[in-house]
């Protein structure tokens, strides 16, 4: 029999929850801790749309200026929903840790399943931990940052940057450790801070400022610092609101701590990209607006365009280090959740045996109910991104980059397997809580996945031209090294242990949620 849920809370227990985790293989061994309102938290403070695009305005102010940063938020925001909605329909129908690379595995032609999930897997943990190591890198820029416009004598080195973005990495391990439970009241806490910093921000420099430009320079005028073309310009432009959309897959990798998982992880993800639109497009607006002379905010001293924007604004040191250790503060809240949600990507991959070592990576320790392993495997691969700095100048683009590409190419196989098995025949149609119309779906999957693979290229091209080897873009090298090193270790032993969800298991699932009638097939044995 279908699992039902309780008829005055209308949510599914706990319970019954572990045991849709059990019919799929797996052991449960995370606590759930989190609800609605802690999840949208969590996935709001990493998607975090407005800060975001405060952290790498610089590539929206060098290429194409506040034309292409508005125009392609509001085009970007579109195209991102019909990703989220996809993903939602999938999470809704298998909530486990793993997200893409198990829906991957459960969606895919059995003859080449196991192979597009390892590789998934590890597009997936590429995305989360090099984002991690960029907030960190967008946190330590705003310090030193603020530090320049106090002292203008003090001169920011590139081992500056590394060194304070290995703190906040640090800070983030801190605070993981102490487990689930003290993250579902952080992101409670982060989701109020990040509306009130959202709204003091805007107000403040809106008010301040005594020379906005026209709207014909904020929705029209294109700017070009980049020594390319008009039309590459525009194009290299594009991951500065592409970046800024990211990340909205992470209520999936807590689906085994949120309660309700099956109904309330989608729309936390769903709901992050709505309210990351909303907010992004206002805080671009406003600051777009606030730009006194865009040659001085591209080439400003602090190394961070928007502090410049804030002290144009407000023409006051003080002001200009309140408003930015606002978005240092909501970088912390970023760095401590990118963490969790890379250390659960870990937790499932090695649970799957799709890493060296799983066994131990996959340990979870049992008084607070945390994967420390994991975190702490997170925390290494975090400062490892973070390390490039030291050798190029470009160091900071390149590993924005490499997360936004990891992130796009997970998010794109699973909607490309998606379309495959509706083709096929094999899942016509899903039937979780957030299931759409076939059709509907089928449209929603192919336009996502055009605008990915779209995206997935254009992170590859450098951003400076003439390009030389200190500012080469180094993405395709960096993933290509990783990816090499994926495929010594499928050889090496994922191609004989490397599984994934039960796929029997998930079949009686959606059985009993078609209301069949049939018995109910054994429990696959438990995963360790």
């Amino acid at each position: 029999m279908a699992i039902l849920p309780d008829p005055e809370t209308k949510a599914i227990p706990s319970n019954a929850e572990d045991t849709t985790l059990e019919q799929m293989g797996y052991q449960p061994e995370l606590k759930r801790s989190f609800g609605l309102l802690g999840m949208i938290g969590f996935s709001f403070s990493i998607v975090t749309c407005w800060s975001a695009l405060g952290g790498v305005l610089v590539t929206g102010v060098n290429a194409g200026g506040p034309p292409v940063m508005i125009w392609g938020w509001i085009g970007i925001s579109c195209v991102s929903l019909c990703v989220a909605y996809s993903m939602a329909e999938m999470c809704s129908e298998y909530p486990v840790a793993g997200g893409q690379y198990s829906w991957v595995y459960i969606l895919s032609p059995k003859s080449i399943r196991k192979q597009l999930s390892y590789l998934t897997g590890w597009f997936m943990i590429i995305g989360i931990l090099a984002m991690g190591a960029t907030n960190s890198f967008i946190g330590a820029n705003f310090i030193l940052g603020q530090a320049n416009l106090i002292n203008p004598d003090y001169e920011i080195e590139r081992w500056h940057t590394v060194l304070v973005a290995y703190s906040i990495t640090l800070f983030a391990t801190f605070i993981n450790m102490w487990g689930s439970k003290i993250l579902d009241k952080i992101s409670k806490g982060l989701l109020i801070f990040n509306i009130v910093a959202f709204i003091v921000t805007i107000i403040t420099i809106l008010a301040c400022n005594k020379n906005k430009q026209s709207a014909s320079f904020v929705f029209k005028d294109f700017q070009n610092f980049t020594g390319f073309s008009a039309s590459m310009a525009g194009v290299i432009g594009i991951l500065q609101p592409a970046f800024g959309m990211c990340c909205y897959d992470a209520p999936a990798h807590m689906c085994e701590e949120l309660k309700d998982a099956s109904k309330q992880a989608p729309r936390a993800i769903v709901l992050s990209v709505y309210i990351g639109a909303l907010t992004g497009f206002v805080f671009l607006i406003a600051v777009c607006f606030c730009i006194s002379d865009i040659t001085q905010v591209a080439e400003t001293s602090t190394m961070v365009p928007l502090i410049q924007i804030f002290y144009d604004s407000t023409n006051s040191n003080v002001g200009s280090c309140f408003l930015a250790s606002l978005i240092v503060i909501i970088d912390l809240g970023c760095a401590n959740a990118l963490l969790a949600e890379g250390a659960r990507s870990l937790y499932a991959f090695a649970r799957d045996h799709g890493l060296p070592f799983s066994s131990f990576i996959s340990k979870v320790e049992t008084k607070h109910q945390t994967p420390v392993v994991a975190i702490l495997l997170g925390t290494v691969i975090q400062m490892a991104f973070n390390s490039i700095y030291f050798g190029t100048v470009t160091g900071f683009n390149t590993v924005i980059a490499i997360a936004t590409e990891g992130f796009y190419l997970s998010y794109a196989m699973p909607l490309l397997v998606r379309l495959i098995s509706y083709f096929s025949g094999t899942h016509g149609q899903l039937t979780g809580p957030w299931a759409m119309k076939p059709l509907v779906s089928v449209i929603l999957n192919f336009v996502g996945l055009t605008y990915l693979m779209f995206a997935c290229i254009t992170f590859n091209f450098p951003s400076v031209y003439p390009v030389n080897s200190e500012n080469m873009n180094y993405t395709s090298a960096a993933v290509g090294v990783i990816m090499l090193i994926a495929t010594v270790t499928w050889f090496a032993s994922a191609r004989k242990h490397f599984s994934g969800p039960e796929v029997d298991g998930v079949r009686n699932i959606v059985a009993e949620n078609q209301g069949s009638d049939s018995e109910e097939a054994a429990v696959p044995e438990k995963k360790n």
